[in-house]
């Protein structure tokens, strides 16, 4: 299983990037992935990945952008002004959560 470096930190990822085990996550590491992507994390950030890993935890995947919506109470438009062009793919990567299925 590849590895990479982050703020002098290892971590496990897949071949696309993504984090592989979630417990290597932290908020420090989420704010150098989000710059990584060339996203500064704000309050609005964080509702919406926090809300990911809660409901990742509860439900052993990475919810869909229509969740996130739904369940979340974010609306779809926020999402994409939050995270741009591919929400549910920058929010799951700068949360530290494998991709959603159905993402692209």
């Amino acid at each position: 299983m590849p590895t990479t470096t982050i703020d002098g930190h290892e971590i496990h990822v897949n071949e696309e990037g993504f984090l592989t085990d979630p417990t290597e996550w932290s908020e420090p590491l989420a704010k150098s992935l989000a710059a990584q992507i060339g996203i500064e994390l704000t309050d609005e950030h964080w509702q919406a990945i926090r809300f990911l890993r809660e409901d990742f935890a509860k439900e052993g995947e990475t919810p869909t952008l229509r969740r996130i919506s739904v369940v979340g109470g974010i609306p779809t438009k926020t999402l994409f002004q939050l995270f741009p062009q591919k929400p549910a793919k920058k929010l799951a990567y700068v949360a530290g959560l494998p991709k959603p299925h159905g993402c692209v």
